[in-house]
């Protein structure tokens, strides 16, 4: 049987994941599939696909493009999620911070340099037209624990992350949202190592039509609000507010949307240079 190493956040939009695992889909196939909770998001994972760590990663497309960019050896084979990712602007509850004008020139948590919480750092001070240079700073604080342990203390003044995950900690008080920013593009792909899609390519796509299955008709499971709930401990409003604005995808992520996402990154100085759409996916 051949195993497979694959990572992800331990988060809502990967229960499909979950859902084929459990019923033993690629077991079936004769595929060892072994997920990995990635706590510290993409750049943890740009960094476990380096390492050979894990084969396959479900990660930010602005995260992931930037990492190859880089010298990552890997290719994005599919777009995951097609919406963008809401991302909340939080403050810790008992701080000063009303407005998001009132965090220019504050500290950001962020979970390491390269990381979608860095990132879109950057994109939400170009949104509310700050210096790049001057009113954006950073403190590393790993994952969402450290966030709240950076917020509480002062370490940082506010953190970036994906809205319906933290929607709990605002719930108990914990955080304060003070607004959203969705990100420009489709947020999550599946990623590769090349070495992984050379000599792998019939156990991948067998892989990808396993996970597009259960993603194509994903909403349409039974109880799925209820499920997603209680494993994720979030409120069934919540979770119906989610399902309804979220779409996944079966397809390659399309060159314009390459070219948009390096664009942005580029204004940014995110990354040194454009490069080509072949250089930064593969078609299975």
């Amino acid at each position: 049987m051949k195993q497979v190493n694959i990572g992800g956040v331990p988060e809502h939009f990967n229960l499909a994941w979950y859902l084929t695992l459990k019923n033993g889909e690629y077991k079936e196939e004769n595929i060892n599939l072994r997920w990995h909770d990635y706590y510290g998001g993409t750049g943890a994972m740009c960094k476990a696909l380096r390492n050979g760590d894990i084969d396959i990663a479900v990660i930010l497309t602005e995260g992931i493009i930037k990492d190859i960019i880089d010298g990552n050896p890997s290719k994005i084979v599919q777009t995951f999620v097609q919406t963008p990712l809401v991302w909340g602007v939080h403050v810790a509850n008992h701080s000063n911070y009303i407005t998001v004008e009132d965090l220019k020139g504050t500290k950001a948590a962020i979970s390491r340099y390269g990381s979608g919480s860095h990132l879109m750092a950057y994109i939400n001070a170009e949104n509310n037209d700050w210096n790049l240079e001057k009113d954006l700073d950073f403190e590393v604080i790993k994952n969402l624990d450290g966030a709240v342990e950076g917020l509480t203390e002062g370490n940082a003044d506010y953190f970036l992350w994906e809205k319906f995950t933290t929607k709990p900690l605002v719930d108990n008080g914990t955080f304060r949202r003070i607004d959203n920013c969705p990100s420009p593009w489709p947020c999550f792909v599946i990623a590769v190592r090349e070495n992984f899609i050379k000599s792998n390519k019939k156990d991948l796509k067998t892989i990808l039509d396993i996970i597009n299955n259960t993603t194509a008709d994903f909403k349409d499971i039974p109880s799925i609000d209820k499920s997603i709930a209680n494993r994720y401990e979030q409120q069934i409003e919540d979770v119906r507010e989610w399902l309804n604005i979220t779409e996944w995808s079966q397809e390659l992520i399309d060159e314009k949307t390459i070219m948009n996402v390096q664009k942005e990154l580029f204004a940014l100085n995110i990354i040194p240079e454009i490069v080509d759409y072949n250089k930064l996916t593969q078609k299975l």
